[in-house]
């Protein structure tokens, strides 16, 4: 007699379990895409540049070492130097990021 309830309570709840299974895989498929790791910094500039600000310009850490800082100032400024139709405003900016990672600046040393 219990045989055949033990069963059929097994049987419910592996139903009622898929069921559940089912409706969470779609509301999964339905959410709307994330924002995916971005690997560039995005955004306006702050008043005073910071380190960290710096950092993310160049796509570095702050603990770089200089080395390491100079190497990702040069990568950059390739990118986005005046002479290869880059912006002016955008190289002094790169290049006030270096200074304040290299302790070199301790303002806003921008010409702009």
């Amino acid at each position: 007699m219990a045989t055949p309830l033990i069963t059929g309570m097994a049987i419910a709840a592996a139903a009622y379990a898929g069921r559940y299974g089912i409706q969470a895989w779609q509301a999964f498929k339905a959410r709307p895409p994330t924002a995916r790791m971005r690997r560039f910094y995005e955004g306006g500039f702050q008043p005073v540049m910071t380190r960290r600000e710096a950092a993310l310009i160049l796509g570095i850490r702050e603990s770089t070492p200089s080395d390491k800082v100079r190497e990702a100032h040069r990568r950059v400024m390739v990118a986005n130097h005046p002479d290869a139709g880059g912006s002016h405003y955008l190289a002094s900016k790169i290049n006030e990021a270096k200074d304040i990672l290299l302790g070199k600046a301790k303002g806003s040393g921008s010409a702009f």
